[in-house]
């Protein structure tokens, strides 16, 4: 089984792609189930009821988010539903939705959990402690468990894979936006890449008009960030599972533009 794990995809141009390419790329890599961050998918940050309906028709199968959540309004309709997308786990158990999915495919059951660190991040529970309970409400439930887990720095990522190592089938990071090079199987079996990367506008910071964050930094000034504009790169992994031992046998990166894409085809 081959199961490709989509990097933020960032405003209209990201969405556009995944839009117009996914079902190209799924079948170029012959895969069998698809999961997207689409945290940062609405204008301002977000995700919205539209956008979330068009990811799963195009798709996608299970839709993760992160610490902007909440940045839009229709969160709480998304949310609550919409039970393919999926918030961090260890928000308040107040939150609406839900931070994990199974996904029972007939002949493999496919749970998806969601969790955000806590480093230079807004405050919340353990994400250790919130995986263990749900991986303990699952027992049994799933054959296949992925995790994107939401977090700023390189070391909270590889403690917490590395902590989930044998627990889990495959751990992805999400948030940095910037692709890492560090796609392998730890020791335990457990797939792993430390971030998957951005799925926007390449010539940009982060997806946004890279003069509008460099004159933020040079001046220290906060502006209102802008789209930025150009060719869209496609940032992502796929991950090889034996469809005996449903254990990782290959993590393989992939980035590259709608024009390779069409090379390669």
């Amino acid at each position: 089984m081959r199961i490709l794990a989509i990097g933020d995809i960032v405003a209209s141009d990201g969405r556009e792609f995944i839009y117009n390419n996914l079902g190209r790329i799924k079948r170029k890599y012959k895969i069998d189930y698809c999961i997207a961050n689409g945290e940062n998918a609405a204008e301002t940050n977000g995700i919205t009821v539209d956008i979330a309906n068009n990811f799963l028709c195009s798709g996608v199968d299970v839709i993760t988010l992160g610490n902007h959540t909440f940045a839009n309004r229709e969160y709480a309709e998304v949310l609550t539903d919409m039970p393919r997308v999926i918030r961090p786990c260890n928000y308040p158990s107040e939150t609406e939705g839900m931070g994990y999915y199974i996904d029972d495919l007939g002949f493999v059951r496919i749970g998806v959990i969601n969790t955000i660190g806590r480093v230079n991040m807004d405050p919340v529970d353990c994400p250790f402690r919130a995986t263990e309970k749900i991986l303990k409400e699952i027992e049994g439930k799933a054959d296949i468990v992925i995790v994107d887990f939401h977090a700023e720095t390189s070391s909270e990522k590889l403690a917490f894979g590395n902590y989930f190592d044998g627990k889990v089938t495959a751990v992805f990071g999400t948030h940095t936006h910037i692709q890492t090079a560090d796609a392998y199987i730890l020791p335990g079996g457990t797939g792993y890449i430390s971030d998957l990367g951005m799925t926007g506008v390449r010539d940009s910071v982060l997806g946004v008009k890279k003069e509008v964050i460099m004159n933020m930094y040079y001046t220290r000034k906060r502006t209102k960030f802008e789209k930025a504009e150009g060719e869209v790169w496609f940032c992502g992994a796929v991950f090889d599972i034996d469809d005996k031992t449903k254990g990782v046998t290959e993590v393989e990166r992939l980035y590259f533009s709608a024009e390779h894409l069409a090379e390669r085809n």
